[in-house]
């Protein structure tokens, strides 16, 4: 072994240049998981901190125990407890100070009329509580509210919306409400938590503005005395809690909080980009195979006069597996520090493009530095390894071989294998979508037809090389003619070269695929249930946004160029033990201005005990038109109504439609979700706009759109998420890259005489550049048009499998301008790579060239 590892280091020194693509791919690979580990262990103990210092004088929170989640929702809405409770906990033994809190929706608009925030974290709005160790905020400038349309503002929020001290603004409750900023706000010693914004009031105000009732809290705040602890309060508060009301510790509290931000958000955050990682390290999987391969390939002399010395198989395997040691380390190594590198660099990012990062030194965890270093040395040796067993196989007579004829590609026992796992992969794939949905078989079928592109790589590579490169003999003459024939001199080389680049377009492709098809639905979807001619909205996403006035709907419908305007509200209710949403409208209206589909029984006459819902929600609960629907409240009433419609479609109007009358007993704060306005005969689109637009305009500027412009508005999130797509996979598309041209920089070696021998019978340098570029654009043209084949067959997958798994019907579409996009910049890139090495293909001394062995 001393001997193999003294050959390997030789080996590695004398031709470093060869494994500079496979470093850095490796480099890059592990510094992206490496970057992506450290930063959410960073944000996770930041915000432990903060959370643990913005509540580290509250000892047990006070709360009811009643809580509806609906489905895709985390948190759920939970009942408010009686804001009297707070006097008589404050005279349990034990307690120093019991205060009520009470917290609701509440989205400022900023200096430029646009609301701030609404981009997922919620907008939130409640009482500012005057004892300080009780309030997770902490007022750094100002003071506090103490009159009515006083209020504080956390930092963040006003220098996000550009206000400041003694500014008056507009806060939607969602009915707006004129406030005067009296104050600016931290939480846990930062300007913000995350992007959530803060309005503290005067108690008045939160209880007027955010509650249904007065003297209604979502919780109280309750402080403990000098040698009381958490456990012993909570403990002591228990007893005289009424039913249906808990107590539990602070540092609980602040637990879900935590959970809340760590456990959702920067999960999902992380898991997110470790997907991105795992993709880039499949690309590099390709991309180092191919480099081993090649320099295996090209030292079969070598290797062979090792054997007829004596050299057994496992050392020269070992010889190679020690060259891809030492390359795996040093590149896992500098990629551990270039992650670290990242995170640094994110640190500072994240809040230049605000998202508060918290403050504090980078935690690096061993498991942020063990598991990159892991994968990476795993993936170079996994990588190297089938090269190496065929190096140790190299048979002792090879030495007397000039050359080596690559039949790779023309194996029929592989065209058969692959051939049959591609029909076996096509047919779970489908069975999956079509015939029994399963996003299991689905997913399995997607991975095998994966699998079968890369077996039938060097198959297919000389057919679609010689197409591919067909307009090459006529646009560029020889020099065309030549290129295409390197790259068909090994259709396996090739094959795996393109495979990297392959795999990155087919996951650019998929996703913008699956976008175009998300778009489509949603534009099938307004054009196929909106019937109006104006959508009103309050723009949001997740929890972030207050909605729109209930007041809003009767007043545009009061307006002269109106003809109907209906409010589309929300609400959460327990329908036979499992939680669900409810749209709270005018039903008669909503069959006016959405399509509906077909409806038995009657919207006309719901009251306040009837309820209508969709033909599907009827099947699963086995309901029909005179049926009764147990319904539980938030507020802890139950109540039975009689089904007195149900009707086809649900994809705006929702699944379970009650009158406002009916809602009203039980509601929390009131908002409506989008208000659809249909106008008079004879009013156009401009005039009947511009009315509704001078009216919402007192109502907190909400957004009002044509049917189009509200299509395009509700896909607007998709654009932004389909741009941090490409960002990040342009990494993957970067290590595949590396690949191809360290794949021609090998080859440019190996043929070296040949090249020295073509300058030497009258090919220019120009010539020579030109050649060894075009064979480029050829590999990545192959694994361009492969990667788009397989992305738009899985994009299909992707959405077919989405539409079995979810109660919307999913609308596919390909959008021809973006896969051309793909398309150019797959062959623009494959022109990039090929640059250095045609440059040092150019430079080679035609004598010295020829003169090679």
């Amino acid at each position: 072994m001393g001997t193999s590892a003294r050959l390997s280091l030789s080996s590695l020194r004398a031709h470093k240049r060869r494994f500079a693509g496979t470093f850095l791919a490796v480099l890059l690979g592990v510094a992206f998981l490496t970057g992506t580990l450290v930063m959410g262990d960073t944000l996770r103990a930041g915000f432990d901190t903060m959370f643990g210092n913005a509540t580290s004088g509250t000892d047990a929170v006070v709360r009811s125990t009643n809580v509806i989640t609906t489905p895709g929702e985390s948190q759920g809405a939970r009942q408010p407890v009686a804001a009297s409770l707070a006097k008589k906990l404050a005279d349990t033994p034990g307690v120093a100070a019991a205060v009520p809190g009470i917290q609701g929706a509440g989205q400022l608009v900023g200096s430029d009329g646009k609301a701030i925030g609404g981009q997922g974290p919620p907008t939130l709005a409640g009482n500012w509580i005057n004892d300080p160790e009780l309030n997770p905020y902490r007022l750094a400038e100002g003071h506090t509210p103490s009159k009515t349309g006083e209020v504080v503002v956390n930092r963040g929020a006003a220098e996000k919306g550009h206000l400041k001290i003694g500014d008056t603004t507009t806060l939607r409750t969602p009915d707006p409400v004129k406030v005067t900023i009296v104050g600016l706000a931290t939480f846990g010693g930062e300007d913000g938590m995350a992007q959530v914004t803060y309005t503290g009031m005067t108690r008045a105000d939160a209880e007027k503005y955010l509650t249904p009732r007065p003297g209604e809290a979502a919780s109280i705040q309750v402080r403990a005395g000098p040698g009381t602890s958490q456990r012993e309060l909570v403990d002591e508060l228990t007893p005289v809690l009424p039913k249906g009301v808990e107590a539990i510790t602070g540092e609980a509290s602040a637990q879900e909080n935590t959970d809340m931000i760590s456990g959702q958000f920067l999960s999902l955050f992380t898991t997110f980009l470790l997907v991105f990682s795992g993709i880039a390290l499949l690309v590099a999987t390709f991309s180092i195979h191919n480099t081993f391969a090649i320099v295996v390939a090209q030292r079969t002399r070598e290797n062979a006069l090792l054997r007829a010395l004596g050299a057994s198989r496992r050392q020269v395997t070992a010889t190679t597996l020690v060259e891809a040691s030492a390359v795996a380390v040093l590149a896992s190594v500098a990629g551990l520090a270039g992650g670290i590198g990242i995170a640094a660099g994110l640190q500072v990012l994240f809040p230049a493009i605000g998202f508060p990062f918290p403050d504090g030194a980078l935690v690096i965890s061993g498991l942020s530095m063990l598991l990159p270093l892991a994968v990476g040395i795993l993936v170079c040796l996994g990588s190297a390894l089938l090269p190496a067993v065929r190096a140790g196989r190299t048979a002792p007579l090879e030495a007397l071989r000039e050359t080596a004829v690559d039949q790779s590609g023309a194996s029929r026992s592989r065209a058969v294998i692959g051939t049959a796992l591609g029909v076996a992969a096509v047919a779970v794939t489908l069975v999956g979508v079509l015939a029994s949905p399963s996003i299991w078989l689905a997913g399995l079928g997607s991975m095998l037809i994966l699998i079968a592109f890369v077996v039938l790589g060097p198959v297919a590579s000389s057919r679609a090389v010689r197409v591919l490169g067909s307009p090459l003999d006529k646009l560029r003459g020889v020099t065309g003619a030549l290129a295409r024939r390197n790259a068909l001199r090994s259709p396996k080389r090739t094959a795996a070269t393109a495979s990297a680049l392959m795999i990155g377009v087919a996951v650019v492709c998929l996703f913008t695929v699956f976008g175009a098809s998300l778009k489509a639905t949603m534009d099938q979807t307004v054009s196929r249930s909106f019937a109006g001619d104006i959508a009103v909205s309050a723009p949001s996403f997740g929890a972030g946004g207050s909605g729109l006035s209930p007041r809003l709907a009767p007043a545009i419908a009061e307006q002269p160029q109106v003809a109907t305007a209906v409010g589309l509200g929300k609400g959460v209710a327990d329908v036979d033990g499992e939680g669900r949403a409810l749209t709270v409208t005018d039903p008669a209206a909503l069959a006016r201005s959405f399509d509906l589909g077909t409806v038995r029984g009657s919207l006309d006459d719901l009251g306040t005990d009837g309820i209508a819902i969709t033909r599907e929600e009827a099947d699963k609960q086995h309901l029909r038109p005179g049926s009764t629907a147990r319904l539980a409240f938030t507020d802890g009433k139950r109540q039975t109504f009689t089904v007195r419609a149900v009707y086809g479609r649900s994809e705006l109007a929702g699944d379970y439609v009650i009158t406002r009358q009916a809602w009203a007993p039980h509601r929390a704060q009131d908002s409506d979700t989008l208000i659809a306005v249909t106008f008079k005969d004879g009013v156009s689109t401009a005039d009947g706009k511009a009315a509704v637009s001078k009216l919402a305009a007192a109502y907190g500027n909400p957004e009002v759109q044509t049917r189009d412009e509200y299509a395009q508005s509700s896909a607007g999130g998709i654009d932004m998420m389909l741009t941090l797509v490409y960002a990040l996979l342009a990494l993957a598309v970067l290590i595949a890259l590396l690949g191809i041209a360290n794949t021609l920089t090998l080859a440019v070696h190996e043929r070296t005489r040949e090249l020295g021998l073509l300058r030497a019978v009258g090919q220019t340098r120009a010539q020579l550049r030109a050649m060894v570029r075009w064979e480029s654009v050829l590999v990545a043209a192959f694994g361009t048009a492969g990667g788009l084949v397989l992305g738009a067959f899985l994009g299909w997958v992707l959405v077919e499998a989405s539409d079995g798994a979810s109660d919307s019907a999913f609308a596919f579409a390909l959008p021809p301008l973006q896969l051309v996009v793909v398309a150019l910049v797959g062959l623009a890139a494959g022109a990039l790579a090929g640059l250095r090495p045609a440059r040092r293909a150019a430079r080679l001394d035609v004598l010295r060239a020829i003169a090679t062995e």
